[in-house]
């Protein structure tokens, strides 16, 4: 069985602004992602089995946001970084995809159409700013959808113990590389800050979804 990715910290010497909004704002801090990694009970798995589905939703198809933003970046270092970051993510999109298996189908939960709806139009708008002609905006959802998929990970690895699924440990760069890459990538200040709002709105996107999801667990409370 695959160890568990350890989260994102926001230690270390490429520590970026980048990485630090991922760090104080998105999955590892959310109390829904928290409840994911300890599956103890036949809630917690259905609670699981909820959020596998809904991250299947939202990024598990292809291409996305990392293999669009690869192609939009015009700084060649940076495009070698995404392009290398697209094959390591198109490994964790199988991986997620072997444990949504596994885990059966999403439970019967209040409301099942608007929340598709809802997860949907999330994934419509991440499509959208992957796609952007602005030059940094899709490079910083790309790192930070990486920098979060370590806490995610956490959340897919509890769930493949849960489901006896044996994954291989993430291929995904460390933090520390990824922070790095955002660093080197905002060779400007308006791609920096472009790539800030791209990293905004993929952090928005996925507490977004953990706030839809942890509803959604409640709402299944008497279950």
């Amino acid at each position: 069985m695959a160890t568990q990715t350890a989260p994102v910290t926001a230690k270390g010497p490429a520590t970026s602004a980048l990485t630090a909004l991922v760090v104080r704002e998105a999955s590892a801090s959310h109390p829904h992602v928290r409840s994911l990694l300890s599956l103890d009970s036949a809630r917690d798995t259905r609670n699981a089995a909820d959020a596998l589905h809904h991250l299947s939703m939202l990024h598990g198809r292809h291409p996305g946001v990392i293999d669009h933003a690869a192609v939009r970046t015009l700084d060649s270092a940076a495009r070698k970084t995404l392009f290398a970051l697209a094959d390591a993510f198109a490994a964790e999109r199988e991986a997620l995809g072997r444990v949504v298996v596994a885990a059966g189908p999403i439970p019967s939960t209040p409301g099942q159409a608007q929340t598709e709806a809802s997860v949907i139009a999330q994934h419509h708008a991440i499509d959208m700013l992957a796609q952007s002609d602005r030059q940094g905006c899709a490079l910083g959802a790309a790192i930070a959808l990486a920098l979060d998929w370590h806490a995610i990970r956490c959340v897919i690895d509890a769930a493949a113990k849960r489901f006896g699924v044996d994954l291989a440990i993430s291929t995904l760069p460390p933090v520390t590389t990824l922070g790095a890459a955002a660093e080197a990538a905002a060779t400007s200040p308006a791609i920096e800050r472009a790539a800030l709002f791209g990293a905004q709105q993929i952090v928005t996107q996925h507490r977004g979804l953990w706030d839809l999801l942890e509803a959604r667990a409640l709402s299944r409370v008497d279950d």
